[in-house]
């Protein structure tokens, strides 16, 4: 039963799949979670996504459908000696859900003494974390889990939330609460469900009348009033390292650099950071500068071999690099298109000459004929056909108007005529 006096968002958290808003690739009628529910048998699971899309919510309503003792951590605030007296409680009962929130926040030491509790099945282990998995979760643990992908709920689903919190919840109704716009709500909290019914209701309360009427100017005028009680954690985590990276992009060293004093000063995990420049210095950057991926590669490495304070020099030469970088994301649209077009035509046929022969029938039956070895030829190239029949002057990568792609422009230009149209 949900307190009265909790925040809007805990009040309306649901308490089963059926109540669940979103992700239905796991809890929908064909979903992998709701058939291992259903079957009666749950594996240990990483649950990974964005704030706000209902994580720990996930690992209630698990335990709750299937009748399992519920004990909840947070990696920020809990050592080793917790781990142990929950595995020790969990071995006189049949059973445990043991959910623990942020688990890329706990160490090495901390993880390891999971393992055992969890590979004998004296806990099933939910852990939540908005970080990939694989950066952070040691092996031994990630092979014992199950990880699931999360996803950002749409503005549909988020909209729906908000009409299910009008219609029924008490105090809402009591308040005779209208939303007349929704554009204000959904674009302050981010996508993230928890910071939208908890801004709803910090607004309903600082306005005074028989009726609440939402606009999207009244939602803005009392979340600037209130963003201290609206942004719970005081961290604004994910809005500051958006503003980080678009500086970046927008090459602003200034702004990149004061973006980032903020996640240091806010106790940002520096290979968060680094790891995010990475990510930049390929989908931002990419080949009009590839010493920028290079430079990001040396500041993740040295920032996990030192830490801070000193980490914030190394983050600070690699984020000016970055923002002073010519820019493309040519690279980036590239793998996106072909990764498009590999799920609207499937898995097209090899062309023959340019498949493996290992085996003398593999050549007998066409394999590699007519292949060219282009280091036989003048400039180590010779033209030829590599894309899939139907597809052969398909083209997805559009070097960017840099002095480094244009040169490559050029190039490709010389070598492949009027093919692909460089």
């Amino acid at each position: 039963m949900n307190q009265p006096n909790a925040p809007l968002a805990e009040r309306m958290r649901p308490h089963s799949l059926d109540q669940y808003a979103g992700q239905q690739h796991l809890v929908g009628p064909k979903g992998i979670l709701r058939r291992y529910i259903e079957g009666g048998v749950i594996p240990s699971m990483i649950l990974w996504g964005p704030p706000g899309v209902g994580k720990t919510t996930l690992a209630n309503i698990i335990a709750n459908q299937m009748k399992l003792p519920f004990v909840a951590l947070s990696a920020i605030n809990s050592g080793v000696k917790d781990i142990r007296e929950v595995i020790e409680q969990a071995r006189k009962r049949h059973g445990t859900v043991l959910f623990i929130d942020e688990i890329h926040r706990f160490n090495k030491s901390q993880q390891d003494a999971l393992l055992g509790a969890v590979e004998k099945g004296i806990v099933t282990l939910v852990g939540a974390t908005t970080e990939n998995p694989s950066f952070e979760v040691i092996s031994a643990l990630l092979s014992r889990c199950q990880v699931y992908i999360l996803k950002h709920l749409s503005k549909e689903e988020l909209i729906e939330l908000v009409n299910k919190a009008l219609q029924e919840d008490e105090w809402l109704r009591n308040r005779s609460v209208v939303v007349q716009e929704y554009e204000a709500l959904l674009t302050i909290s981010g996508g993230d469900a928890r910071k939208l019914l908890n801004l709803l209701e910090i607004v309903a309360e600082g306005v005074k009348g028989e009726q609440v009427v939402l606009t999207n100017e009244l939602v803005q005028q009392v979340a600037q009033q209130n963003i201290v009680l609206y942004d719970k954690s005081g961290e604004m985590h994910y809005d500051l390292v958006s503003a980080f990276i678009k500086s970046i992009r927008g090459s602003d060293p200034n702004a990149a650099v004061y973006w980032l004093a903020r996640m240091i000063e806010g106790g940002e995990d520096p290979k968060f950071i680094a790891r995010r420049l990475l990510i930049a210095s390929s989908e931002d950057i990419g080949l009009a500068n590839p010493n920028a991926l290079l430079m990001a590669t040396s500041c993740f490495q040295a920032v996990q071999m030192i830490g801070y304070p000193e980490a914030e020099i190394i983050l600070s030469q690699a984020t000016v690099y970055l923002a002073t970088s010519p820019k493309s994301n040519a690279s980036y649209k590239a793998i996106k298109q072909a990764r498009q077009l590999v799920q609207q035509t499937g898995n097209l046929p090899v062309p023959l000459h340019i498949r493996n022969a290992p085996t003398k029938l593999m050549k007998e039956i066409g394999y590699g004929n007519n292949y060219k070895y282009a280091h036989d030829y003048e400039g180590n190239f010779v033209p030829q056909d590599f894309m899939p029949e139907g597809m052969q002057n398909t083209i997805l990568y559009n070097p960017g108007q840099n002095t480094r792609e244009n040169e490559m422009r050029k190039q490709l230009k010389a070598q492949w005529g009027k093919k692909y149209g460089y």
